[in-house]
């Protein structure tokens, strides 16, 4: 037996393109199944562990998917509450309300309005600078900082939603206060600014400068118009002149994360929203996001039945290359015939080979299926949760 394995092994040795993709063809195949739950299992363990880490959400009436995916992963805002909202929920004693805001992006990344109470709560804190201290600061997440290219001190400005919209929503240079350490969360790929800065952002709020200058007719006549200057950008110096107008309880948010005292202040809380004709709802993010992850695994079982087919096709084509190599190699068999070896000795040859390919298929599925266990991780966060 031994020799046969060796003469299988010089064989293979001699037709390495041959082997390489039979080998190829079958440690993927028996890695793919199995690398495609891994991926669904960290993907579950990741949003389900955020999710978990958030008791209570409350917002706008609507779909609490979209309540828990902005919340949570910062996707476009659902339809949005107000600080009133907030406000009911800190006098009832019960929780204590972290609003979150996140209508605007800058370049692509979420530009997400928060207290300092929420670096406090998802354990944020500065690997460089410092949190947000003034009106116009922003804190960078890490992948933020690395994609913006930006770092403590640096300015970014904000774009409007329209163009053609001179009312409302003006451009502002933001200040890096800091870049956080790095929390492998969708935290890491956003910006974050008090709500104060993107109610300034939304033109909720401003600064305006002293009137200097008095526009005049023809022959110097006072035709008495000011120019009045908007300010662009929040410093020491013009900071006192940013004011806010209309009532705060007012104010868009777009979700609150209610964090409540104990297990019966979470039921009053919830009792609090049992009617169905108020405009605002409350949810559970772990419930919510496990009945989303109750489909995604739906469609991990539709590619397992498609996966199925696709492993038997490969063994069948596998069969098909060893029996075409058979019959190329007829001329070879007759030589070990006539050498005065058995059908058995041509047999064991030929099973010898097999099992070779099949433990060098086996043993690369195992290296792609230890390489998606230790890149699953990474995977999840850049491609799923974030």
């Amino acid at each position: 037996m031994r020799h046969d394995f060796y003469l299988a092994w010089r064989y293979l040795c001699h037709n390495k393109i041959r082997s390489a993709i039979l080998i190829l063809c079958l440690g993927v195949m028996a890695a793919l199944p199995l690398a495609l739950h891994l991926l669904l299992d960290e993907g579950e363990r990741a949003m389900t562990a955020r999710a978990a880490a958030t008791p209570l959400l409350v917002g706008g009436r609507g779909s609490a998917l979209d309540l828990t995916l902005n919340a949570l992963y910062f996707t476009p805002p659902p339809v949005l509450t107000t600080m009133a909202e907030v406000d009911r929920i800190a006098a009832s004693g019960w929780a204590d309300p972290l609003p979150v805001y996140t209508r605007f992006r800058v370049r692509g990344l979420p530009l997400v309005g928060v207290s300092l109470d929420y670096f406090e709560f998802r354990g944020l804190v500065p690997e460089r600078g410092e949190l947000p201290a003034i009106l116009g600061d922003c804190e960078l997440g890490a992948d933020a900082a690395e994609t913006l290219g930006l770092k403590s001190g640096d300015h970014l400005p904000t774009t409007p939603d329209n163009s053609f919209d001179l009312a409302g929503i003006y451009p502002l240079q933001l200040k890096v206060a800091g870049i956080l350490a790095k929390s492998h969360s969708p935290d890491d790929r956003a910006v974050f600014v008090d709500l104060q800065t993107a109610w300034v952002i939304e033109g909720l709020g401003h600064g305006h400068a002293e009137p200097n200058q008095t526009a005049t007719g023809p022959f110097g006549v006072d035709q008495g118009v000011t120019k009045l200057v908007t300010y662009t950008e929040i410093t020491q110096e013009n900071l006192a002149s940013f004011h806010f107008h209309g009532d705060p309880s007012g104010y868009p948010i777009s979700a609150i994360i209610a964090l409540p005292h104990d297990h019966r202040s979470s039921v009053l809380l919830r009792g609090r929203y049992v009617d169905e004709e108020q405009k605002s709802q409350i949810v559970l993010p772990l419930q919510t996001t496990r009945s989303l992850l109750e489909n995604i695994f739906r469609i991990g079982a539709l590619f397992d039945a498609v996966l199925a087919p696709l492993v038997a096709a490969t063994l069948l084509i596998v069969s098909l290359v060893f029996a075409l190599s058979l019959r190329l190699r007829q001329r070879e068999i007759e030589t070990i015939h006539l050498m005065g070896c058995c059908r058995l000795a041509v047999a064991r040859l030929i099973a010898a080979e097999i099992l070779l390919i099949a433990l060098a298929g086996s043993a690369l599925g195992f290296l792609l299926l230890q390489a998606t266990r230790l890149g699953a991780p990474e995977f999840v966060r850049d491609f799923v949760v974030t």
